[in-house]
């Protein structure tokens, strides 16, 4: 049988459908642009973080990282048919949580925490793929089970558990930021899947009547940011330095900022994590309000373009995993956006796509790689959710 040449193309990388060209005109071009913007805009802030010149490497690892990012949310985009990662949701959860238990056996510490594991040249963050794999497996569980009315407790059960033993382990490590966006995640996929209000309801009181317990389980300093985030003048120069001085950097910008590179709480110094967590007070004090704004803006596009695809994704498995991976983008602009001016406690999440990093940005272009192979598949196959 004679197979066209796009059908060879693609079926040599794993899929069943139609040819590359065509897959390439339904790549959703508009999630790479904005990506790109919002990126190329971080690369400024992050050049003036850094203090210019004599650092201009560190803007040279991330474009680096972006432009790798880039070719594999492509590839993830246009690789396989919509059933691979379905196939391989459960395969790829289970990889995540055996390297989260390397990292609790034999992982590398660095900051007070034990975060890293490292495998030959490379130095991994398996908490950064979690996120990913919970939603792909959450997804492939929900997509295989058919619910004609609300969950119910019984079809919680397992879900849960697939939330919580990672949880437990990246709490371990310690790292509770990630642990509660985690915890954020897997239940964005599960309220999507059906869950009954009622139950939901009771999940939120449940979680409520636990956190004395939780309390309990927090490190020292972990209780300090939270009690932090009522009082920080009262420890000024200790655990309520970087809000102190993120407020002041964000408040001295004022309406259209300082300018490039003129900012006095970064450029002398004064605030901490400037060119990671805390570099939308960097972009605050030199941009000013409007600068933040345009932030949002971007970000807000983003996120909208994502759900547009979700509502026309082609199964169950599509809808749930871009409804996850969406929740994961905004979920860190929220915490992020909120610890920097002082309403939320410091747990340290970046800011997708603009803190300084590689785990953080190459985790986020594999998510949108996989919203955007959702686009792809979208309008070939028919609907059967």
């Amino acid at each position: 049988m004679n197979i066209p040449a796009d059908d060879r193309t693609f079926r040599h990388l794993g899929g069943n459908g139609p040819g590359w060209r065509d897959r390439l005109s339904r790549f959703p071009t508009s999630l790479l642009v904005l990506l790109s913007l919002l990126t190329l805009g971080g690369f400024v802030v992050l050049y003036s973080a850094v203090g210019g010149g004599e650092n201009i490497d560190y803007v040279w690892r991330q474009s680096a990282r972006f432009g790798f990012g880039a070719i594999l949310m492509l590839v993830i985009a246009m690789a396989g048919s919509e059933k691979v990662y379905r196939r391989y949701a459960y395969l790829f959860y289970g990889l995540s949580l055996s390297l989260l238990v390397g990292v609790f056996l034999s992982g590398t510490i660095g900051m007070g925490a034990r975060r890293w594991l490292e495998i030959g040249v490379l130095n991994l963050q398996p908490s950064e793929l979690m996120k990913v794999a919970l939603v792909l497996a959450l997804a492939r569980y929900f997509h295989d089970r058919s619910v004609s009315s609300g969950l119910g407790p019984a079809d919680l059960v397992i879900p849960l558990l697939m939330i919580a033993l990672p949880t437990a382990l990246i709490v371990k490590q310690p790292d509770l930021g990630t642990s509660i966006l985690l915890c954020a995640v897997g239940m964005s996929v599960i309220v999507a899947a059906g869950l009954e209000w009622k139950l939901f309801i009771g999940i939120i009181i449940l979680l409520g009547a636990s956190l004395p317990m939780g309390w309990n389980m927090m490190h020292d300093y972990q209780r300090r940011r939270i009690l932090t985030l009522f009082s920080p003048e009262k420890d000024p120069l200790g655990a309520g330095y970087h809000i102190i001085q993120s407020k002041i950097a964000i408040g001295s910008g004022g309406l259209f900022g300082k300018g490039f590179m003129a900012g006095s709480q970064s450029q002398l110094n004064f605030l901490p994590e400037r060119h990671t967590d805390f570099i939308f007070s960097v972009l605050a004090e030199e941009w000013g309000f409007v600068g933040g704004l345009l932030l949002l803006i971007v970000y807000c596009m983003i996120i909208l373009r994502t759900l547009i695809i979700a509502t026309t994704a082609a199964d169950r498995f599509g809808l749930l995993t871009v409804v996850g991976l969406t929740t994961l983008f905004a979920f860190q602009v929220l915490v992020n956006m909120g610890m920097v001016i002082g309403l939320l406690p410091v747990v340290g999440i970046p800011l997708p796509m603009i803190s300084y990093g590689g785990s953080s940005m190459l985790t986020l272009m594999i998510a949108m790689g996989l919203v955007a192979h959702v686009g792809v598949h979208s309008k070939q196959h028919g609907r059967t959710i």
